[in-house]
């Protein structure tokens, strides 16, 4: 694969410096429009096979960079938010603040529609770790609101998926933050 991204690479290297002079472009005779076509259908072949290159390179960094042996992913869902507007969410595992996010009103609108931010991957060793979560925005009756939700977790072999929620309490007039791990 290395070998065919070094072939693409130089090629385009190659023939991009090519420009022919004046005098080589008047003797030269012009082409015709199969040629063109030929050509054209070359340069679209070879944009997609950079296009796949740079997938598989992409994926392989990933790999790399965070082995599922180690992987640790949080994403962050809200459901409906009609008892809290989200303006930042602070992530701590162990000591270490990990992530620290502020919404937009459309990131925010986003989640209240069903989407699942990932808000968070990295690599951590096995054993037992503490993952903090705090919560800023405006609660109930427009009043500043913080709030924090906790986990310690078992990273094991394999990658380990949690989900940080928020959710409307009807009953309370509340929101509930909580954290979980997925299986």
């Amino acid at each position: 694969m290395m070998k065919r991204l070094l072939f693409i690479a130089l090629l385009l290297i190659s023939t991009a410096g090519i420009v022919p002079g004046p005098e080589a472009r008047a003797a030269a005779p012009a082409p015709d429009a199969g040629e063109y076509q030929a050509l054209d259908t070359e340069v679209q072949s070879l944009q997609q096979e950079i296009l796949e290159v740079s997938r598989d390179l992409f994926m392989l960094e990933e790999e790399l960079l965070f082995p599922a042996t180690t992987q640790v992913s949080v994403f962050l869902s809200m459901d409906v938010g009609e008892f809290f507007q989200l303006d930042s969410v602070q992530l701590k595992i162990g000591d270490k603040e990990v992530a620290n996010y502020l919404y937009t009103p459309r990131e925010v609108d986003a989640l209240k529609r069903g989407g699942v931010q990932r808000l968070y991957v990295g690599n951590l060793k096995l054993g037992d770790h503490e993952l903090v979560a705090f919560f800023t925005g405006k609660g109930p009756h427009d009043r500043d609101y913080r709030r924090g939700a906790d986990l310690t977790f078992k990273k094991g072999i394999g990658p380990k998926y949690i989900e940080l929620k928020i959710v409307d309490l009807e009953k309370k007039q509340q929101p509930e933050f909580s954290v979980s791990e997925w299986e």
